[in-house]
């Protein structure tokens, strides 16, 4: 586990990547910036990431959150509490479905998770309404552009977090690159 002194540190760096990979591809602004920064810093806790659990084990299925969120909510107090699962099943679709979506293409869930982040951040704009919250257009927004959010993550993670070949280093990787440029004879002085 982090130490709360290393969260903000953590917190920059994926404030610096993902401006960096949302600028590129020309999505987002600002406030999805930071949003989404600050969903991967609270993401890098296991008990944050697999915050829902069933007889005691952690969920990691989208269909099993989604689920355990189906009950209708029948006060402000049950209201609130079926707002923040749908919140965590969204954010959780956009983690998963951006930075691992290998892992969730694997299990043949990409088009679910996609569908359900979708909706699951409709659904807390809907109920942000209800509850006279401002920030609901922004839940619709990350609603709407949630497929572009969810594919700029996954391209940070192939420009950015691919792993170096076993045993290499960046150093190293540059070093061939040099090497490659002197024997095609770009260094002809």
């Amino acid at each position: 586990m982090e130490k709360p002194s290393e969260l903000p540190r953590l917190h920059e760096f994926f404030l610096s990547m993902t401006r960096r990979s949302f600028a590129e591809l020309g999505v987002g602004d600002t406030e999805v910036v930071g949003y989404v920064a600050a969903l991967m810093t609270d993401f890098t806790r296991a008990d944050r990431l697999y915050a829902m659990r069933q007889a005691g084990s952690a969920t990691d299925s989208v269909v099993q959150m989604r689920l355990a969120t189906c009950e209708r909510p029948r006060d402000a107090g049950a209201l609130e509490r079926t707002r923040a699962l749908r919140k965590y099943v969204a954010d959780y679709a956009l983690f998963m479905s951006g930075l691992f979506r290998t892992h969730v293409e694997r299990r043949g869930a990409l088009g679910y998770y996609m569908q359900e982040g979708q909706r699951s951040y409709r659904a807390v704009s809907e109920m942000d309404v209800t509850l006279y919250r401002t920030g609901f257009l922004f839940f619709q927004e990350l609603s709407k552009n949630f497929e572009f959010y969810s594919g700029a993550l996954d391209y940070m993670r192939k420009a950015y977090f691919a792993p170096q070949p076993v045993g290499d280093s960046p150093f190293a990787t540059f070093l061939r690159q040099v090497e490659g440029w002197i024997t095609d004879g770009l260094s002809d002085n």
